[in-house]
């Protein structure tokens, strides 16, 4: 086997566990797939958008996006404010979805209630995605910087890095059925929007603050 070879393994490990560290953290994103996956809304559509996204982003970053961004202050900042924005709306949805209601309202077990538009779906997904300034901060600046530090294995890196994020979309999309039982009743949909719309609020502060 070429003296390259084990090399080139350990890059793409490096690079899955680095994009592992990166991507498990619970943000909007993930909030927003565990959610399509109780409810077993478009969960296909749901990874691959959020799944691809991530290797697009990479790619870029391991290209060289990353340094190009980072040194423009103004662009920076309305990543950060319009992301802030956006995190801050679907916190204020997902925190209507929590209140109580008289008769549960319009909240429904997993399966009780008609699929969201697929449409619709699209566009938070993609919204989540590249609204979400963290994705920028992290994807392709951190994720880029440090691809970049591996040189020619740089790409290597990044491989295992995408390699890292199809496994969790897909584990957390279609991992999220399990749960299913717990979420049978209507409170527990409550205390599912409740965590999303903390989460998301906890980020947008976490982007202006930074």
């Amino acid at each position: 086997m070429p003296a390259s070879d084990p090399a080139t393994a350990a890059t793409a490990v490096a690079g899955a566990l680095f994009g592992f560290s990166l991507i498990v953290a619970i943000g909007a994103q993930n909030a927003f797939v565990l959610r399509q996956g109780l409810r077993r809304e478009h969960v296909g559509t749901v990874v691959a958008l959020c799944a691809g996204s991530d290797l697009v982003l990479i790619a870029a970053g391991t290209a060289g996006l990353g340094a190009v961004v980072a040194r423009s202050d103004a662009v920076l900042t309305v990543v950060r404010w319009g992301g802030a924005a956006v995190l801050l709306a679907y916190a204020a949805r997902a925190a209507w979805r929590a209140l109580p209601r008289g008769a549960e309202g319009t909240l429904h077990p997993a399966g009780a209630r008609p699929p969201a538009a697929l449409g619709a779906t699209v566009v938070t997904t993609l919204a989540l995605t590249w609204l979400n300034p963290h994705v920028y901060l992290d994807t392709v600046l951190l994720l880029g910087s440090v691809a970049a530090g591996h040189g020619g294995q740089r790409w290597a890196f990044a491989a295992g890095a995408g390699c890292a994020s199809v496994v969790w979309f897909v584990g957390l999309g279609y991992g999220a059925r399990l749960l299913a039982p717990l979420f049978a009743r209507p409170v527990a949909w409550r205390v599912l929007d409740g965590v999303v719309a903390v989460v998301m609020v906890l980020v947008a502060v976490s982007l202006v603050l930074r």
